[in-house]
């Protein structure tokens, strides 16, 4: 049996599994959880949003933006674009 390639979920706005550009890039809850059914064992999670996280969610959220820095740095077109996927999840994120 051949495997599927992808994420295993429908990866469209249109879908709710994935927020618009506009309202900060990235997956939505609903999204979240879709992708858990799809593929078991996953530890996926959604963004860390709040102004001051504690604990796992702060080492959470330094982690994302260190490695989103450095897509900033692989991907200048969007590190200068400020409507850019990258750029708005960074400020979704607070980075």
């Amino acid at each position: 049996m051949a495997r599927s390639r992808g994420m295993g979920i429908k990866t469209s706005v249109k879908s709710g599994n994935f927020r618009a550009t506009k309202s900060g890039a990235g997956m939505t809850k609903k999204g979240v959880a879709a992708y858990r059914r799809a593929n078991p064992g996953s530890k996926l999670q959604t963004a860390v949003t709040e102004d001051n996280p504690t604990g796992t969610r702060a080492k959470r959220r330094k982690s994302f933006c260190a490695r989103s820095a450095g897509q900033m740095k692989q991907f200048p077109a969007a590190a200068n674009d400020p409507n850019s996927r990258l750029r708005q999840a960074r400020k979704r994120w607070k980075c």
